[in-house]
């Protein structure tokens, strides 16, 4: 006579450990490097640090712009910075007058 007897295997218990193992490393991971996790953080810190010193370049250059420009309003027009500015915008100078070239500073 033949009966049917089932070993009872170990792998049934492993089943949930298993299951809720690959769930919190899942998660685990994505909070970590995820768009809005731990290293996320720590890039857009590094990024804002980096805008905030472009930022503080360029007001210094639209300080020195809008002053520049306060120069050529009516009432204090200087007429050697408009002379200055109108040589330099047409590449032009008198035959009596010594040119020396400098190298530009590169725009940012």
């Amino acid at each position: 006579m033949w009966s049917r007897h089932h070993k009872q295997r170990n792998t049934g218990r492993l089943i949930v450990p298993a299951i809720s193992a690959l769930f919190l490393s899942y998660f685990g991971f994505h909070a970590y490097h995820g768009e809005y996790g731990i290293y996320s953080k720590y890039r857009y810190e590094a990024e804002a640090v980096q805008l905030q010193a472009r930022l503080e370049v360029v007001k210094s250059q639209r300080v020195d712009m809008e002053r520049r420009v306060q120069l050529l309003h009516d009432g204090t027009l200087e007429k050697d910075m408009l002379d200055e500015q109108a040589r330099r915008a047409l590449n032009l100078s008198q035959a009596d007058e010594i040119v020396i070239m400098r190298e530009s500073l590169p725009a940012n």
